[in-house]
């Protein structure tokens, strides 16, 4: 049986309506799933602590030179005698000393003629480094003061910058990523309910490097900061926290 025109086009025209209202429908909660979990809040929140470091390293060398193997290590020896007297007068007891290093010092002599050079050996340099480790950070200063007195006593001595260590940076560290998941807290419940919404449960943490650096500073890095240049640092933790809204 072949139906009219009308009744047919009335018919296709039934099909694509409720093709249309199921596809809407599809559309529509696909729209209201994704609408449901979306419902979650991610913020970065962060901590901050001052602390002042409770290990001190310092390092120093001096050097002799003299014409033969034997009078430099004489003088050395003498050198090292001076420098154990005036540490242990200054109340550093924990002082390592390095292996004697020992370097020959050449010269190029030439013949009157200047037909030919040859080298001879000129003399011996020899260095030995010292190394200090003590909890009393404050009384690192007075080594520079040390060694002052040291080359007034003819001894070469060079220094280097001291070494300020944190030791029990690791339990801070837990202690700032705690803070810092807290922050996050705060700030999403701020942004949450110019929405309406309420932060419930914490979904997804990740942590970020950890950063210890001179106070007031604003150096980062993407590995992390590790400062031993300053007495009193700052450890900056942060935290990127995914809440659940409700």
């Amino acid at each position: 049986m072949t139906l009219p025109r009308p009744q047919l086009f009335g018919l296709f025209a039934g099909l694509f309506l409720a093709s249309g209202l199921v596809l809407s429908a599809m559309l529509g909660a696909s729209a209201w799933v994704k609408i449901k979990n979306s419902k979650l809040i991610r913020v970065k929140g962060s901590a901050r602590k001052n602390i002042t470091s409770d290990l001190a390293i310092w390092r120093g060398s001096f050097t002799v030179e003299a014409a033969t193997l034997l009078d430099a290590q004489r003088k050395l020896r003498e050198d090292f005698t001076k420098i154990q007297q005036v540490f242990g007068a200054g109340g550093f007891t924990n002082v390592s000393f390095s292996p004697i290093r020992i370097e020959e010092i050449t010269a190029t002599i030439s013949t009157t003629n200047h037909t030919y050079t040859r080298t001879e050996t000129a003399g011996y340099r020899l260095m030995q480094e010292v190394r200090v480790e003590t909890s009393a950070v404050d009384q690192v200063v007075q080594l520079d003061r040390t060694s002052t007195g040291l080359v007034e006593q003819g001894v070469l001595f060079k220094t280097q910058s001291p070494e300020f260590i944190y030791t029990k940076a690791g339990e801070a560290k837990i202690e700032m990523l705690a803070e810092a998941t807290k922050d996050a807290r705060q700030r999403a419940e701020q942004i949450a309910v110019q929405g309406g919404s309420v932060v419930a449960n914490l979904c997804d943490a990740e942590m970020g490097v950890i950063q210890i650096t001179p106070p007031y500073s604003g150096q980062t890095s993407w590995e992390g900061m590790n400062d031993t240049t300053s007495l009193n640092k700052t450890i900056t933790a942060v935290v990127t926290a995914t809440f659940a809204l409700k």
